[in-house]
Parts: C-alpha cells; structure tokens; sequence
C-alpha cells in the first residue's frame, strides 16, 4: 500500500498558505531590477537579504557546514530547503550535490530558477515534497541538512526518523533549529507561523531525545541563542530606524514581518525561544 500523501493533510495546507507568495520568482527579479540590478546577472550578495530564510542568515549557514565538515564529495538533502539559499551555499562553497525538499512548490520554481540563474543547476535540483513522508530509498545521502524547519512539523519522531532512513550508515545530520525557551508563551505572529496552530517547538531535551531514540549520536551541540539575539535584534533595529530595504523578508511574509520580527526579537530576548546547532551521526548498527 502506497504511503499517505501528508502533504495534502490539513495541517500542511495551513503551513503551505502561510508560506506560499505567488509568482514569488518573478517579484524577487522585478524587485531586483526597480532597484537597479540586471536580474541575467544577480548575484549570491543581491539575494542576500531574502534568499537565507533563518536567524543570521548565510553566517549560520556556514558555521553549521563547517560544524558539520561537509566536503565537496558529498550528496546533501535539504529538508525544508526555502528559496534554496542555503543549498547554493553549500554548492558553490563546498561543491556539494544537494537535493533540497520542500512543502511549498512556490518556493521550489524560485529556487530552481535563482539556481540556473547564478549557475549551480548542475549541482542543484528541488522538488516539492513532504519531510514526514521523504520520496528517496534507504541510505541515499551522505548528509541530510535541515534550517529552521522542525517548528513547522508536529510529528518530530517520525521526521528524525525519515531523515535517519535516507542517511547512508556514518551519515551526518545537520540541524540549525529555533527550539522552546524556559519561558512560555511564544509571542505570535512570527516568521514560521501566525498563530500556535502551526507552531510545534520542541525543547533542547525534547530534541536530544528524538535522535537518540532513533539512533543518532549527537556529536557537537551548540546554543547560538545570545548571537542570534544579537543578529535578531539589530534587524528589528534596523526596521523600525529606516524601514525594510526593497528586498527584504517582507516580500515573503507580507505586510506582517515587522510585527513578526518584533515580535522575534522579545522572543529571544525573554527566553521564550532558544537557538541551537546540532550536528549528529547514523550509528552503523
């Protein structure tokens, strides 16, 4: 019997339409080109301000691949892979082969076509899909790579073990994650949901659970939460002295990103939400 399809379930309709921006490929070129770029020359710098969409951007980006000692002769999937910043890091930096997978097919065109457009599409391919249900066999990868993703997802056992599935035995999990802080509740709305109906945080000690249940080792554990509040903090800064620059996250969450990221700010400030990156490995029996 074939598996569910869980991306149309309820739940995932609901995350879909909180991330889904029609024609979002085509906004963000005519976005670039009223602010004066050829978009037949973009580069990684002129989508900078939107293209990686988790706390300090391309920074975390890199300090999560080199925690994870990614090398050019791996095959990465990216889970819940966005606009697909984070996977032309790794191509272009690392020369990694990254299959990335997400719920919104928005977002898959405008990463396939960023992709061709500063071109990496011989590293890179996308395609919509469901990190519950992941459509690729047994040990497939040598990595599985996931940013700001799991607050999305209620069912985090059966993701850690769809990701410990699709790793190759020696694998590398790579996790840069917003967890729950000691203080409740999350202030909404926020980027990666509007209201708690579609927020499903988990706790540091929730977290190390799941892998260790399904049979990861945690092998390097970091709380980035004060440097993250740092970053978070002098964006909304920023926002509220000068306003949103004409590419900026506004294009993906509406005219609800400056409460979203005020709100983000009093998040971390107030322990409401930590930051961790977690790097862990498939046991080999």
């Amino acid at each position: 019997m074939p598996p569910k399809n869980r991306v149309s379930c309820p739940l995932n309709f609901k995350v879909q339409s909180h991330y889904t921006v029609p024609d979002l490929g085509q906004r963000i070129l005519d976005t670039l080109t009223r602010a004066g770029r050829d978009p037949s020359r973009i580069t990684a710098e002129d989508l900078a301000p939107i293209d990686e969409f988790h706390i300090r951007g391309r920074a975390a980006t890199l300090d999560l691949a080199r925690a994870a000692q990614l090398d050019r002769a791996m095959t990465v999937l990216d889970v819940g892979s966005g606009l697909g910043g984070p996977a032309r890091t790794l191509a272009s930096e690392y020369g990694c082969r990254v299959t990335g997978i997400d719920l919104t097919d928005e977002y898959c065109r405008a990463a396939r076509m960023l992709s061709e457009l500063l071109g990496l599409g011989e590293l890179l391919q996308f395609q919509q899909g469901d990190a519950l249900d992941l459509p690729f066999p047994a040990a497939s990868f040598d990595a599985v790579w996931t940013e700001h993703v799991a607050m999305n997802i209620a069912d985090k056992a059966r993701l850690y073990a769809e990701t410990f599935r699709v790793l190759k035995p020696g694998g590398t999990l790579a996790i840069y994650d917003i967890l729950s802080g000691p203080t409740a509740p999350v202030h909404f709305p926020v980027p990666w949901a509007r209201t708690p109906e579609t927020s499903f945080l988990a706790s540091p000690e929730e977290l190390r659970t799941h892998l260790t249940d399904v049979g990861f080792g945690v092998t390097d554990w970091v709380d980035s939460t004060e440097t993250g509040k740092a970053w978070f903090v002098a964006l909304a800064e920023r926002i509220r002295r000068v306003g949103l620059p004409p590419l900026s996250f506004a294009l993906l969450m509406g005219d609800d990103f400056p409460a979203m990221a005020e709100n983000q700010r009093r998040n971390l400030e107030e322990a409401r939400i930590v930051v961790a990156q977690v790097v862990a490995t498939k046991r080999d029996g």
